[in-house]
């Protein structure tokens, strides 16, 4: 049955006017409740439940006298940040900074492109930021925000402009959130501009416990009135019930969630809310290790909390209920965590004393009083972390213990070293070589991080305790592909390798070191030599020939590269066009690909089936060679291995891979041999392969004399230089390397910048030169450079000019 025409009416006017409340009517009301709503405010503890303030007593001495109290109500204290602008009527404000109209973003009206962002007129004062319903004089206040020292602007939003045609203004408040809209970004950038200078010139906000914790410090030295500012502020005690806020003032508004990290965080000060929450967790849990490094691992994500964090532990660890108990403990093991991963501000840190020094004269000789002794001793070595402690690491710690580090040694027994949170690797070098008795060799040694894909030189100042915390993480993400990581000590620089005595350990750290660069491909020689060697290693190993002696794998004798160099290379196949790749997506899921993906399995079987052939030629090759040493000992294998090893020049060198980008001359036009003929380059210029293939793939060699350039598997160097040559060197970025030659540059991709640096530096300073090489000025006239001074097969070619490294001076 139709409705009648009247009826249509009354519904379509019904609708209308819910859609008018809705927008105007509950927008206004809204609006009157946050003025009532930002002027509520609790920095501090609140109890459940109590609708009133709850009073808390500071104690603020005069000039005239020693001290005295004063009652302040919280919300009364933050009342007195507000200026009391309840919803009226507009009147014309002489202090009025910036005026305009702006839209605002109504109950996710932004969302639903159908209803239109509400427009406003807005009014910026010194002290807060107000918007009526019109610009007429007598219209409605309906709303303000308080501008503090903890409020916050965003810039506009290019992302957020192309996707709605608005540039957007954020104003982050204590209770609420402006996110205004206009379509001109200069006004835009006007209102930020206009809205941040009002913040930056606000006097910091203090909370009550940063008053008291001052008040403790100027105190400190009567214990009357410590006690009466401990007993009438209960913030600074311990407490089993939530905390509403934090204990330290937080800028308002959300993190930038684009962070790098696995987890994702809110606000600050909701941040600080749920860690006291956890806090209280660890009083009754049986485990609390994973707790802690949580903790832990939110304080390395948010710096800003680490002073929050240490002003609820000493609140938690202040007069509890039972001293000394299971939960305190646990209070105080985290603070001992804290103590060796994190270090707090000077005023934090003075409070965190006077709370150590107090708890050991109230409780002498008890847990708590060598745990504040212990924190007291690692707050003096701490100078900050790259990652939390390990839970091995957290266990030791919960007994103020020493952790036992494994180092392995290369033709000797692993070492164990008794380390702590603050030990270094050049600390733990030292002692090796110590241990080991290497202190007269000339040679540099060092630890290293090693495992089957990678090695890398450990840094003289990182903390064994960072390098433990991540072969912890790589073992839990990567545990059955590659095995655990380990510390190695090894040569790191070789300044004399003729003098090491043949009987002496440093020889044997030697020859596996040679060893190493053999398997590794770092040693170019024939065939025949790595059989060779391979019989001398297994000499060295198993003595005379013997069926019954153990064989090691044959890629732990002889380079793998070397076997798959023999088989034949893979047909190349050119691009296909579009089309061609269409016809074989279609083709690829039915018959006609599983016909392919069986040819490429027998293909990969007879590959397989050559390698093995291969290698066993090898390997009956190696064994011929060995049954000629019969006879020879253990020591002069070695000596016969390395003596074939030092052979090739470039032996005592570092070998890093590295991609040759470009060779820059100075300035002016030079002459060259550009791939075997002369042209005409005006610097700057990219090295450009005669094909145009792109960078060259060489090997930079840094030694104790020269720095030497190789041409992978080659074994005559294309071009060496000795320091007195180098006039400066440094990084261009984080995966460049420049290294400047008289009067060219040398551009080099790698990701080992810091390596190579660092080890230049240290060969310099081994050698005993005066200065390190420093950048010159490019001369003002253009040099001629002579084809014999270019390097052998590399030459300038023209490019723009590199930008300016960090040079090491």
């Amino acid at each position: 049955m139709p409705f009648p025409g009247g009826l249509w009416w009354l519904l379509c006017c019904r609708r209308g006017f819910t859609l008018l409340r809705r927008d105007y009517g509950e927008a206004e009301r809204e609006a009157d409740g946050e003025a009532e709503e930002e002027e509520e405010a609790s920095f501090e503890l609140r109890a459940h439940g109590d609708q009133g303030s709850l009073e808390v007593s500071l104690s603020q001495p005069t000039r005239s006298s020693s001290g005295s109290e004063r009652s302040l109500l919280v919300a009364e204290e933050m009342r007195s940040l507000i200026v009391d602008k309840g919803p009226g009527p507009v009147e014309d404000e002489p202090d009025a900074l910036v005026k305009g109209w702006l839209q605002r973003e109504m109950r996710g009206c932004m969302k639903t492109p159908w209803i239109r962002p509400r427009k406003y007129w807005f009014v910026l004062t010194p002290d807060s930021l107000d918007y009526y319903s019109s610009n007429e004089k007598g219209a409605r206040r309906l709303g303000s925000l308080v501008l503090t020292s903890l409020c916050s602007v965003l810039w506009p939003d290019k992302q957020l402009y192309k996707e709605t045609g608005y540039w957007s203004v954020t104003v982050f408040g204590r209770k609420h959130c402006y996110r205004l809209y206009t379509e001109h970004l200069n006004e835009a950038v006007r209102w930020v501009c206009a809205v941040q200078k009002v913040i930056d010139s606000k006097a910091p906000v203090q909370t009550p416990t940063q008053l008291l914790m001052r008040d403790v410090e100027e105190h400190r030295d009567s214990p009357e009135v410590l006690e009466q500012i401990y007993r009438c502020n209960p913030i600074l005690r311990y407490t089993s019930g939530p905390l509403y806020a934090p204990l330290l003032p937080f800028p308002y508004g959300s993190l930038d969630q684009s962070a790098p990290g696995p987890r994702s965080y809110t606000t600050l000060r909701d941040e600080a809310v749920k860690l006291f929450n956890s806090l209280q967790q660890l009083e009754s849990e049986r485990d609390p290790v994973p707790l802690m490094q949580g903790v832990l691992q939110t304080c390395l994500d948010l710096p800003p909390l680490v002073d929050e964090i240490y002003c609820q532990l000493v609140k938690q660890t202040t007069e509890p209920p039972a001293p000394g108990g299971q939960g305190d403990l646990h209070y105080w093991q985290l603070l001992t965590c804290m103590s060796c991963t994190f270090l707090p501000s000077p005023p934090v840190l003075r409070f965190l004393r006077f709370h150590l020094d107090r708890t050991e004269n109230r409780f002498p000789a008890s847990e708590m009083a060598k745990y504040a002794c212990f924190i007291r001793e690692a707050l003096g070595k701490t100078k900050g972390r790259e990652c939390v402690p390990s839970l091995e690491e957290i266990l030791v710690l919960m007994q103020r213990q020493e952790m036992i580090c494994t180092v392995h040694c290369p033709g000797a027994p692993a070492c164990s070293v008794a380390i702590s949170s603050h030990t270094t690797a050049e600390e733990v070098a030292q002692e090796l070589v110590s241990r080991l008795g290497l202190s007269q060799s000339p040679n540099l040694f060092a630890l290293y991080e090693q495992s089957r894909r990678r090695e890398q030189p450990v840094g003289s100042a990182t903390l064994l305790a960072d390098v433990l915390t991540r072969f912890e993480n790589l073992a839990g993400e990567d545990r059955e592909q590659d095995p655990p990581c380990r510390l190695c000590f090894k040569h790191y620089g070789f300044l004399d390798t003729d003098n090491v005595p043949r009987d002496s350990l440093e020889f044997a750290l030697l020859f596996e070191q040679a060893h190493e660069m053999v398997l590794r491909g770092y040693v170019p020689t024939s065939e025949e030599t790595l059989q060779t060697l391979a019989a001398l290693r297994l000499q060295s190993l198993n003595s005379d020939f013997s069926t019954h002696a153990p064989f090691p794998r044959l890629e732990e004798l002889f380079p793998p590269h070397v076997l798959h160099a023999r088989l034949p290379p893979l047909p190349h196949r050119p691009p296909k066009c579009r089309g061609a790749r269409l016809r074989a997506g279609l083709l690829a899921g039915g018959l006609w690909g599983q016909a392919l993906a069986k040819q490429r399995a027998e293909r990969d079987q007879r590959l397989r089936g050559r390698l093995r052939e291969e290698g066993a030629s090898t390997m009956a090759a190696i064994v011929e060679k060995w049954k000629l040493l019969q006879g020879m000992g253990r020591p002069e294998a070695m000596a016969a291995y390395v003596a074939l090893v030092r052979e090739w020049p470039g032996f005592g060198s570092t070998l890093f891979d590295v991609d040759l980008q470009a060779v820059r001359p100075w300035l002016g036009v030079v002459q060259g041999w550009y791939w075997g003929q002369w042209a005409s380059l005006t610097p700057p210029c990219p090295l450009q392969s005669p094909v145009g293939a792109g960078p060259q793939r060489l090997w930079l060699g840094i030694g104790a004399k020269a720095v030497s350039l190789y041409k992978p598997g080659e074994p005559e160097p294309l071009d060496s230089f000795c320091y007195g040559r180098i006039s400066s060197f440094g990084a261009s970025d984080s995966s460049t390397f420049r290294l400047s030659v008289e009067d060219r540059d040398l551009l080099f991709e790698t990701s080992q910048v810091d390596e190579i640096a660092q080890l230049l530096k240290t060969y310099l300073a081994s050698a005993g030169a005066q200065r390190l090489p420093r950048p010159q000025e490019p001369p003002t006239s253009a040099p001629t450079l002579e084809p014999t001074v270019l390097p052998q097969g590399l030459c300038p070619a023209p490019g723009p000019w590199p930008p300016v490294g960090s040079s090491h001076s």
